[in-house]
Formats: C-alpha cells, sequence, structure tokens
C-alpha cells in the first residue's frame, strides 16, 4: 500500500465523524493529534513523549475510558516541558463526542501499512494528508493553497544554497521550506555530504517561518517535525511588530493570503515605508525589505492580479520595489489552479540590489494564462505545463527565447504606464475571428431601427385608443 493509498483511507476515516458534526479542518487537526504519536513510534523517537501518554497506552483503552484519558492527553502534552509538543498540543480539545468513534480511528489508523509508509517517508505522508485536504471544496482549506507543483518550479528557479537562510512570512503548513529543504536534501545525499556543522545549520537555522492561524501553525510545526527541520516556526502575524524578527534573509519564497485587513486597519509594523490596509501590497513591502542588501538575495512571490495595477499607494510599492530590487521576471499564472474560483495570479521573481535605487531595468513577462487549459481536477497542472517557461527563465540570453509568450518591457516602458505591471498577455484566440462577429456599427444601428419602429407601432396604438375614446364620448 503506498502513501496515496494511505492517505485515501486516512480520509475516508472522517465519515466516521459525520454523526459528531466535526468539519473536515477539525479532522484533519484531530488526526495531527493522534497521527503525531503514531508517526514518533514508527520512527522510535517516542522519548519525547512522556511515558503513559503513547501510542500504545491509547490502544489499551476503550469506550468512556479511552476519551476520558485522550481528553487528559491532550491537556498534559499542552503543558509539556518540551516546546515542540508543547506548541503541537497547545489547547488541544477534541470534536469526537462519541467514544465509539474515536477508538475505531485509533484502531483504524493503528491496522494501516506503516511499513511501506516508513520507506515513502512519513512527511510525505502527512504532506499528502494536508493536500487531500486542500483538494477537498468542502473543506474550505484549499482557498489559496498552493499547487506542489507550483512551489517545486518556484524552488528550483530560485534554487537555494547550503548555508543560506531561508523564509515564508505566511508560512501556512510549511510547504515551500519543506520543498526547499527537500531540494537540498536531493542535491546533498539528505544533507549526508556536508560537515556536521552545515547539517546541523540546515535543519536548525536555514529554514523559518510565520503562520497566523494557530490550528495551521499547529499542522505546520508537525510537518516540520516529521521532515526533521526544526527552524524557527512561529505563530502570530507577519504583519505585526511581532514579526520584526523576520530580516535578512538569502531566500524568501512564499504566497501571502489575499484580501484587506480585517475592517480595512493598518498594520501595526512600523517599519513599512507605505500605508495600506491591502495585505498583499504590505507583505510584499515586508519580503523585499527582509532580503539582504547584498545583490543575491531573491525572492519568488505569489501574488493577485490588482498588485500589479493598483494605483496611488500601490503605484508607490511597485517603483519603491523596483528601485531597491531587479524585478526581472513574471509568470502570469493560469486560472484555475488555486480552489478560489476565479483567482488570477502571478509569481513576482527578484533579487534585492546593493543600492535602493535603479536596479531593475527591464522586465521579461510570461504569459501562462491567455489561451491555456481549464485546469482542476480533470485536468491537473503539472510540470509538463512549465517546460516551456523554465527553459526561457534559464536562457543566459533571454531576447534569443522564441516563444510568444515570452516579451520584455524596459523600465521606460513601465514608467510611461504609470508603473503598471499588468502586461504580457498574448491575444486571445477566441477574440481572434472577429470577421465572424456582428459588425457592432451595424448593430446598433438595425437595433435602433427597430425601437423606432416599435415606438411608431406603440403610438399608432395610443392614437387609435385616443380616438375610441372620443367616439364614446360623441
Amino acid at each position: 500500500m503506498n502513501n496515496q493509498e494511505i492517505v485515501q483511507k486516512l480520509w475516508n476515516l472522517c465519515n466516521v465523524l459525520r454523526d459528531d458534526g466535526i468539519t473536515y479542518q477539525q479532522y484533519v487537526t484531530e488526526l495531527t493529534y493522534l497521527l503525531f504519536l503514531k508517526m514518533m513510534k514508527e520512527q522510535e523517537t517516542e522519548g519525547v513523549i512522556p511515558e503513559g501518554y503513547r501510542w500504545d497506552d491509547l490502544l489499551k483503552r476503550e469506550g468512556l475510558e479511552l476519551k476520558t484519558f485522550y481528553q487528559r492527553l491532550l491537556l498534559d502534552l499542552g503543558t509539556n516541558e518540551h516546546e515542540r509538543l508543547r506548541l503541537i498540543y497547545s489547547d488541544a480539545s477534541t470534536s469526537i463526542a462519541e467514544p465509539k468513534n474515536l477508538e475505531k480511528i485509533i484502531k483504524s489508523i493503528d491496522a494501516l501499512d506503516w511499513y511501506n509508509a516508513k520507506e515513502e517517508g512519513l512527511g510525505n505522508l502527512y504532506e499528502g494528508l494536508l493536500e487531500k485536504n486542500a483538494s477537498e471544496k468542502k473543506s474550505g482549506a484549499g482557498q489559496y493553497f498552493t499547487p506542489r507543483v507550483l512551489i517545486d518550479v518556484m524552488v528550483q528557479l530560485i534554487d537555494p544554497k547550503i548555508g543560506e537562510r531561508c523564509a515564508d512570512p505566511a508560512a501556512g503548513t510549511f510547504g515551500f521550506m519543506i520543498a526547499a529543504d527537500r531540494y537540498l536534501k536531493s542535491k546533498t545525499d539528505d544533507y549526508f555530504d556536508l560537515d556536521p556543522q552545515e547539517a546541523e545549520f540546515q535543519k536548525k537555522e536555514a529554514f523559518v517561518g510565520m503562520e497566523l492561524v494557530k490550528d495551521t501553525h499547529r499542522l505546520a510545526l508537525m510537518n516540520a517535525l516529521l521532515h526533521n527541520m526544526e527552524g524557527r516556526l512561529e505563530q502570530g502575524d507577519s504583519l505585526s511588530g511581532n514579526g520584526k524578527w523576520m530580516e535578512n534573509f538569502d531566500v524568501v519564497l512564499t504566497n501571502p493570503p489575499f484580501g484587506t485587513k480585517k475592517g480595512g486597519e493598518r498594520v501595526s509594523r512600523d517599519d513599512l515605508t507605505y500605508d495600506t490596509s491591502n495585505k498583499q501590497l504590505n507583505f510584499l513591502q515586508l519580503i523585499y525589505n527582509s532580503l539582504r542588501d547584498n545583490g543575491k538575495s531573491r525572492a519568488a512571490v505569489v501574488l493577485p492580479d490588482n498588485v500589479l495595477f493598483e494605483s496611488g499607494v500601490g503605484a508607490q510599492i511597485r517603483r519603491d520595489l523596483m528601485n531597491k530590487c531587479n524585478l526581472h521576471t513574471i509568470l502570469r499564472l493560469p486560472k484555475g489552479i488555486f480552489y478560489a474560483k476565479g483567482m488570477k495570479a502571478n509569481v513576482l521573481f527578484f533579487e534585492r540590489g546593493q543600492t535602493d535605487e535603479g536596479n531593475t531595468k527591464e522586465i521579461w513577462v510570461y504569459d501562462m494564462r491567455t489561451n491555456m487549459p481549464s485546469f482542476g481536477k480533470r485536468t491537473p497542472l503539472t510540470e509538463n505545463h512549465f517546460e516551456d517557461f523554465i527553459v526561457a527563465y534559464k536562457n543566459a540570453n533571454r531576447s534569443k527565447v522564441q516563444d510568444e509568450r515570452w516579451n520584455v518591457y524596459t523600465r521606460e516602458d513601465i514608467a510611461n504606464k504609470d508603473d503598471s505591471l499588468d502586461m504580457g498577455l498574448i491575444a486571445d484566440e477566441s477574440f481572434s475571428n472577429l470577421d465572424d462577429l456582428p459588425n457592432p456599427i451595424e448593430s446598433a444601428e438595425e437595433a435602433i431601427e427597430k425601437l423606432q419602429q416599435a415606438i411608431n407601432l406603440l403610438n399608432g396604438v395610443v392614437e387609435e385608443l385616443q380616438a375610441i375614446e372620443v367616439s364614446r364620448d360623441e
């Protein structure tokens, strides 16, 4: 049994809890509490869990005794002295009301093929469960979930290096950092090629993040732990003063949340130059300001279309970005790859300069949106869809690339359009056969003529009615 089949079996257990009124998100959180205990046993790392609160201690109990013990376990682990364990179970409580349902889930988890799961990687298994939750529309968890293939492409093109500090200020379940860690492990034989000091840095300092939502942060902590990553992973708002520690990074990879601050309130950080309630514009400022100004630090950021063209403070922030950084590439993403219907997004690739003026000379834009398939469950996004973009991006002489989707704009071109970056989309083929469409001028004239005929007819009816009325009076 492979991990995909195990994920499906875990997901099907959600049906057991329907009568308890548990949501998909609550179910994944509930599974997190239980899977952590089981996976610690499978990895033979139960030492961090106090004796008497381990997986086998759950298996020994049934019915009401099991539920009472489980409630006490969650409470006690949430106050444990081990930091990661305490954070995972902080304020934890069970939503399972029926003891028989809890018992069935525990026994079903125990009966899975854990030998093969360990062969494929328990971290990969847990990531698969998170991805399954995001792909389930009823869960609501995947509204802005970043597809794994897009994450992997962004990591590949940013190309993090050993010894660099990487961050995600909107960490979610830590997917970008885990992908970056996986990318570097694949190049260094799981860090065995490194000296002990370098390996220790990669494990404990190389990958950090911050996540606002407490339950999502809990999932991120477990995800990181199962991938043997111990970098700083804070729960809180990066756009508040609590996020000021996020600075001097070599690499930032992220997909910030879309929308505005609740009630239009402003961010509480005092180190952002421009004041706005637009979350994406604030995250963009935070990101380029958090990069080291050494000419080598870089970022890849998913942002919605409005960031490219919003006027006023939006134009000021884009201008500041292009001054401080070399914004060298914009990827116009296809519609349908995010679970929020109709979402239009882009990836901005930029490098922080050594000075704060004039770093962007030209911007290459790749249109992966126009004349593309409608992506979704029936037509999944794959790395093959990115092949031409990757070739163009990596070409040392970008002007030699022969691809209609690949276009360049000078800094002067952009300045002449009030620093709008809403550019690079090619002609839509659905509008190419204009000869077959009615002439708008002829159509308008015909409509006016028909309207006039209707008015004349109505006037005639009115005249006849008036004449009848007059004859009656006579």
